[in-house]
């Protein structure tokens, strides 16, 4: 999974104005602040303004800031406003079909293991994502990876059972319990 320029820096924008709250923050500030060219951040706020996560206020005390508590802004959203999902399904299949193949999947449905992985894990990473909000973003690294290690186990839990086994025989299971633990090494709040 790669994340693209326009999601990470689309967040911190985000992170800018959720870290003022009641102020209203101007493109001149946040690029400042996040190292970006202005045009940049113009263009981000006005992705993020389309979706109706910023407001932009006129006049001497004008900027930008955001429509909602930080506790009430999903990274779900946010991530689908700013990107593109990690698995699309018709899209995937024609990229990846192959070059003798003119776009056509070679691949049933019935026998394409990689793409039942790619769907479990798009679900599972939304669930998740759709769970963390804007506000977690602020806490100190240590706490963020531990709630965001505990919204993960709860993800697998939620899934529907049809998903599950599917993830689980794809990426083993001695795999899927093992980064938990690794996770957990460095996580203070099993202590």
């Amino acid at each position: 999974m790669k994340i693209t320029a326009q999601e990470e820096y689309g967040l911190r924008c985000l992170l800018q104005l959720a870290a003022a709250p009641g102020h209203a923050l101007t493109i001149a500030e946040i690029a400042a602040a996040e190292g970006l060219s202005q045009p940049y951040v113009a263009k981000l706020l006005a992705v993020l303004r389309q979706e109706g996560l910023v407001e932009s206020l006129r006049g001497r005390a004008g900027g930008y800031r955001l429509t909602e508590r930080p506790e009430d802004i999903h990274l779900g959203r946010v991530l689908r406003a700013l990107g593109q999902p990690l698995y699309d399904e018709p899209g995937y299949c024609r990229r990846h079909a192959g070059t003798e193949t003119e776009g056509t999947c070679v691949h049933s449905v019935q026998q394409c293991s990689l793409r039942a992985l790619w769907q479990t894990l798009e679900a599972w990473l939304r669930h998740t994502l759709d769970q963390l909000r804007l506000s977690d973003l602020l806490q100190a690294p240590s706490d963020l990876a531990c709630q965001i290690r505990q919204r993960l186990e709860q993800a697998l839990q939620e899934l529907p059972s049809s998903s599950q086994p599917t993830l689980i025989t794809a990426l083993g299971t001695s795999k899927l319990q093992a980064r938990p633990a690794e996770i957990a090494q460095t996580c203070p709040c099993d202590s």
